[in-house]
């Protein structure tokens, strides 16, 4: 099934996501290839493609899990939420319907 994995970041998270970005596309980039990964992506703290110094707000991840607690634990172990980036993350089933 698949699951949304919405983040949000904690105020001027950008130094701490550029020295773990690496590692984090490095799961993503495993979930595509095992032909999971249905998007991902940060949400710009501002209204630009490039944010610069102003950074992000949160990401949102949309994948296949075998379950709830399943996606729980992937997105638990992100090195983001180890590294501080995330003040919330919340997990749920998400239902594709486009396209």
């Amino acid at each position: 099934m698949l699951y949304a994995i919405m983040s949000e970041d904690v105020q001027n998270s950008l130094p701490l996501r550029t020295p773990v970005r690496p590692q984090h596309l490095a799961r993503l980039e495993q979930l595509h290839q095992e032909g999971r990964l249905v998007l991902a992506g940060p949400f710009p703290a501002i209204d630009s493609e490039n944010p610069g110094d102003a950074g992000f707000s949160g990401s949102l991840i949309v994948a296949s899990f075998a379950s709830l607690a399943d996606a729980r634990q992937w997105a638990d172990a992100d090195p983001y939420m180890a590294a501080g980036v995330y003040h919330r993350v919340t997990v749920k089933p998400f239902k594709k319907v486009l396209p």
